[in-house]
């Protein structure tokens, strides 16, 4: 092990090879474990996965095959305690962010208070001018969030990005679940470890209190999927089915009389909540992009005389933005007026000339990401790039500098992999899911563990050769 990554937070082990509170009950029991079993039971993990269909597809490669994400089997262990810090600084981040979201496209007095430049959000193909004066539906406009958290030390938590628009992966959360408990049945009677599974029952829960008023009886909740050959199709069909949802395209719809309905066997049928995970450009081809086959022709125009919730409202793609999540801890402040439980990583604006200025100077040792990049791509890793990597980055940020925001190489934690020496350190992320209604706020305890395989790596991205872990909160 290098001086640099004895320096990184393991989440298992002390620096003196002691194992943490959190990995008492885990280690005890691995300690009695065959390693050839352990070895064996890697490859059912994959066979399961294989054979259950959990894929993903990857954008823009030649075979455009389906692949495996692949799975961990050391899973990622919170305690109680460290999750009920975390629960109540995800709540507040989600509430401040809901809160930007009307005010955004009402009165905007973050803008006028002088806490965000305007120019974020004039110049944000994100924001919807559609959606200017009009509130969805109970109010809400992030249905469901993922927060991206990244840990540097024993109580240091940071989020590392906000996904308001569509969060993808709990899909992955659940089957990692599952394929652990399938494995290692034992493991869950020696360790008290919160339940996950009930997720789609709290989703149809929460999206069914987020209908149009006026709806009698149980509200009827549709996922509008792109269709099969969208990268987390496989997510939209597991979680319709574990809803006891209908699983849609935009074929499958259609506006009649003000309202929209689907097509089943025995005729067209009214729809109150569409959990949509088709982008907002091709949501409403009368509206938006109007050569788009994905979504339904005038359902925005349903949408907004209140027929119809869609999930997450459009124009939440705002809050994703990596500009806008450098101003967090001023937009939380402004909306909960309390200081910001969980800090974002420090942020440098490259839009600011003096923040520019740092940035090209220091790139070899900072991490510099598009506003509006996602998935790993349109990034540079400074420690890791090569020199005409960061001097091809350097024109591109000299050239649009309002296009990127920058930050320093973290001290990420790690957790263990199991590999065939044993197990060995991996970088690691999580990605807590959490549901926003009228009723309130739900937080699933753990969330997505991203793992970066590669020795030294800090992608966790799928995309990118990263893979999961099931992620462990104690119940204590």
């Amino acid at each position: 092990m290098t001086a640099s990554e004895q320096d990184k937070f393991d989440e298992m082990h002390m620096p003196n090879g002691s194992v943490r509170e959190a990995y008492q009950g885990y280690n005890e029991w691995l300690e009695q474990q065959d390693q050839g079993w352990m070895r064996r039971k890697a490859f059912e993990a994959e066979s399961f996965f294989r054979k259950t269909g959990i894929t993903f597809n990857v954008y823009g490669e030649d075979d455009a095959e389906e692949r495996l994400i692949p799975f961990d089997q050391v899973p990622r262990i919170i305690t109680g305690g460290e999750w009920r810090k975390l629960s109540r600084g995800i709540e507040q981040r989600v509430r401040a962010l809901n809160a930007f979201m009307h005010d955004l496209y009402h009165r905007q007095e973050i803008i006028w208070s002088g806490r965000l430049p305007e120019r974020l959000f004039r110049d944000n193909a994100a924001w919807l001018p559609q959606m200017v004066g009009f509130t969805p539906p109970g109010g809400v406009y992030t249905h469901i969030v993922g927060i991206d958290l990244v840990r540097t030390g024993p109580d240091e938590f940071m989020v590392l990005e906000d996904n308001a628009r569509t969060p993808s992966g709990v899909s992955y959360m659940l089957e990692n679940r599952e394929t652990m408990m399938a494995m290692f049945p034992e493991l869950f009677s020696k360790v008290n470890v919160c339940d996950v599974s009930d997720y789609p029952r709290k989703l149809a829960k929460s999206l069914a209190a987020c209908a149009p008023e006026g709806v009698e009886g149980n509200p009827s909740i549709a996922v509008l999927t792109p269709g099969i050959y969208n990268s987390a199709y496989y997510e939209h069909a597991f979680l319709a089915d574990q809803m006891g949802a209908e699983l849609v395209e935009g074929s499958d719809l259609r506006v009649i009389d003000g309202k929209v309905h689907m097509r089943t066997t025995v005729g067209f049928k009214p729809v109150d909540v569409i959990y949509r995970r088709v982008d907002d450009e091709f949501l409403d081809p009368l509206t938006f992009n109007p050569s788009s086959v994905l979504g339904v022709p005038g359902i925005m125009d349903v949408y907004r005389a209140g027929n119809i919730t869609i999930a997450n409202a459009p124009g939440t793609g705002v809050a994703d933005d990596k500009a806008i999540y450098s101003f967090m801890p001023e937009i939380v402040e402004f909306y909960t007026g309390e200081k910001p439980l969980l800090p974002n990583v420090e942020t440098f604006r490259c839009a600011d000339p003096d923040a520019l200025k740092y940035v090209l100077d220091n790139l070899a040792d900072l991490v510099v990401k598009e506003v509006h990049g996602s998935g790993g791509y349109g990034m540079l890793i400074g420690p890791t790039a090569s020199k005409k990597e960061i001097a091809e980055f350097r024109h591109k940020l000299e050239a649009r500098p309002e296009n990127y925001i920058a930050q320093p190489t973290l001290s990420l934690s790690t957790c263990p992999i199991f590999t065939k020496k044993g197990l060995a350190p991996r970088h690691v992320d999580l990605r807590p899911f959490v549901l926003c209604s009228p009723e309130g706020v739900t937080i699933t305890p753990g969330g997505l563990t991203r793992v970066a395989l590669k020795k030294g790596s800090l992608v966790v991205n799928s995309s990118q050769g990263g893979g999961t872990k099931d992620s462990w909160v104690l119940d204590d």
